[in-house]
């Protein structure tokens, strides 16, 4: 089994760390992640996709172990993190690449793809919407009030959202054994999260969030055009980004493969193996 290596990379002069693993000559795949975790979700899958495959896998600034500037130093917005990733990936030396979204990589992987489609082998997205379906209104309702009028009226509903109760939730709904779910995962991001100053960063985001909608027509138009191979392999249950936002993506890819299993957001936590199967059946058809 290849090793995975951790490791950072200065990019417009912040650290940006990464999990790497794989030989450098093996097809690539970018592994993004979500909120309000890090490359640690990938923890478990990078060493089943290393041996043939080159894996990277960056925390987004503002996550994990990269640099986590205060929101008065850096404006966080999804453009912002999309353009370090960008960077980091020029630095590395990676011109072509299948992506693996999920939850906030999902934007964050769409500009990337907007921006060089060029460089785009193949897009596996888990759990990361691309379309106006699958957003379930209980969830994001407070979310867009925020987004649309921050203040003291909307911002409550949206800083529950960085509790240790409301982190727990998202591990955890919607699996049928939530004792497969580890807590290390919660409490892993909670104490990051936790960090002085960072809740604002997260709420800079989530007012951030309502401005990668526009993106989607182009997604879409990129989808039809390049005809780039597409896995959607989604959690059902999930309570933040329905199936429906799985299945859209066969209105405009061709060929799209859609998985819908029984569980919830974080899916790699309790349905690692189903994942990694129908990933390395799709990127074995799909990249050699």
């Amino acid at each position: 089994m290849s090793s995975v290596h951790h490791r950072t990379a200065t990019v417009d002069g912040h650290e940006i760390f990464y999990r790497e693993a794989g030989p450098a000559d093996a097809p690539a795949i970018v592994l993004l992640h979500g909120y309000p975790t890090s490359s640690f979700m990938f923890r478990e899958l990078i060493p089943l996709l290393a041996d043939d495959y080159h894996v990277i896998a960056p925390d987004h600034l503002g996550f994990g172990h990269s640099d986590a500037p205060l929101a008065g130093e850096f404006a966080y917005t999804f453009d912002a993190l999309a353009e370090l990733a960008s960077g980091l990936l020029d630095q590395l030396g990676l011109d072509r690449y299948a992506l693996y979204v999920q939850d906030y990589g999902a934007p964050i992987g769409w500009r990337l793809a907007l921006r060089h489609p060029e460089r785009i082998s193949a897009l596996v997205t888990q759990n990361g919407n691309g379309y106006e379906d699958g957003f379930v209104e209980s969830f994001w309702t407070d979310v867009w009030a925020y987004g649309a009028n921050p203040g003291p009226d909307t911002e409550p509903a949206v800083r529950a959202a960085l509790s240790l109760d409301a982190i727990r939730w998202q591990y955890t709904h919607g699996v049928p054994d939530p004792s497969r779910v580890s807590p290390d995962t919660w409490e892993h991001d909670f104490a990051l999260v936790s960090r002085e100053g960072n809740a604002e960063v997260q709420l800079a985001l989530f007012r951030d969030y309502r401005n990668n909608r526009p993106l989607y027509p182009l997604l879409h138009e990129f989808l039809r055009t390049s005809e780039v191979p597409v896995l959607a392999v989604w959690g059902r249950n999930d309570e933040i980004f329905g199936p429906a936002g799985a299945r859209a993506f066969a209105r405009d890819a061709k060929d799209a493969e859609v998985h819908l299993i029984n569980g919830g957001h974080f899916l790699l936590e309790s349905h690692l193996d189903v994942v990694a199967g129908y990933l390395r059946g799709f990127l074995g058809r799909v990249l050699g």
